[in-house]
């Protein structure tokens, strides 16, 4: 899925003058009751800010800009330097950790996605980004994707949220060649991160009024694994009875997706099977520059572009599309509470 696959934003000029016109338009989006917000609560708020490679720095620009005009009251804390792979071309293989204590410190961070090359020296399934989940502990991961009025689409009046779980599955890291040519890769699914995956889809379902949660497996072949996964799914399900609870072999999920993707409301899936799935979910939704994403732990989130494309082969040439950002640019200020800037941000786009 290539991140031009949908249409460009109006440009960052027009973008900009449109914040202008809704900050100065009190009446924009104001809803029926009033607000009543905490005493302080409009004091500026750090975040985290990382660009990463590719299109990363391009868009993330977009984003600090838009931000910027719209008067949120929102101070960057900014790390430009940092990159999936060292100067001589190796990946780097940690966070440095000035950044982590900035994102434990600030409690939120919006970033590009980082790109790690694959090396023959070191075969290390650990990304910078999953690295980076696994150092703050960002158990679930949410992407959101749905219909966009001006992205035409084969599938119309989308809107389908995936929650998967974020630390271990295949994404464990944990390989070792036996002998010569034979490679044992270990698949790691514990109870308490399969609960943990759970109870966050229900609880979103339950607090954003949805249907259905559909638990996505292959626990016809991994009985053990995906069946512990599975089980934790059924113990949450019947806490909520107002929910309809579904399962769904993974396989069998693809193909639902691509042909009656509508039946689907809120998906909770193991790590790689979630990662399959979103990227489905945005090519539905018109590609890789469209659907936002987001990652949360106890203390700490970290916002980025549900589907984590680093599209080298565009950057620099300003057609990337920032709407993916831009869109969890405003996950990000509803998480901070800026509930009135995340409805403006929203109605520019």
């Amino acid at each position: 899925m290539l991140q031009q696959a949908a249409p460009a934003v109006p440009c960052l000029k027009q973008l900009a003058t449109a914040c202008v016109g809704a900050w100065q338009n009190q009446q924009a989006r104001r809803s029926l009751m009033t607000y009543m917000q905490t005493p302080g609560q409009s004091k500026e708020h750090k975040v985290t800010l990382i660009p990463g490679d590719g299109i990363g720095p391009e868009v993330t620009n977009s984003v600090v800009q838009v931000v910027d005009q719209l008067k949120a009251p929102i101070r960057w804390e900014r790390f430009d330097g940092l990159s999936g792979a060292l100067p001589n071309g190796q990946p780097r293989m940690e966070v440095p950790e000035e950044v982590l204590d900035s994102i434990r410190t600030n409690k939120v961070c919006l970033k590009g996605t980082l790109f790690t090359p694959l090396s023959k020296k070191n075969t290390s399934t650990q990304s910078l980004n999953v690295q980076l989940r696994k150092d703050l502990e960002l158990s679930v991961n949410l992407v959101h994707g749905f219909s966009l009025p001006c992205v035409p689409t084969r599938h119309t009046d989308l809107d389908i949220v995936v929650i998967r779980e974020n630390l271990e599955g295949e994404y464990s890291g944990l390989e070792h060649e036996v002998v010569d040519g034979v490679v044992e890769s270990l698949k790691v699914i514990t109870e308490e991160k399969s609960l943990r995956a759970a109870e966050y889809a229900f609880e979103f379902a339950y607090l954003n009024n949805r249907r259905r949660v559909t638990a996505v497996h292959k626990a016809n072949i991994m009985k053990k694994g995906d069946g512990m996964f599975l089980k934790a799914c059924k113990e949450v399900a019947a806490r909520y009875p107002n929910i309809e609870y579904t399962e769904m072999i993974v396989d069998n999920t693809c193909m639902q997706l691509v042909s009656r993707p509508n039946q689907f409301d809120v998906m909770v899936t193991p790590n790689l099977y979630g990662n399959l799935v979103a990227n489905i979910v945005a090519g539905l939704c018109g590609g890789g520059g469209i659907v936002p994403g987001g990652n949360i732990g106890n203390d700490v989130a970290v916002f980025e572009q549900g589907a984590r494309h680093v599209n080298k082969h565009i950057a620099g040439k300003g057609i990337a599309n920032p709407t993916a950002l831009l869109l969890a640019t405003s996950m990000m200020l509803r998480h901070l509470q800026l509930h009135s800037f995340s409805d403006r941000y929203e109605d520019l786009l």
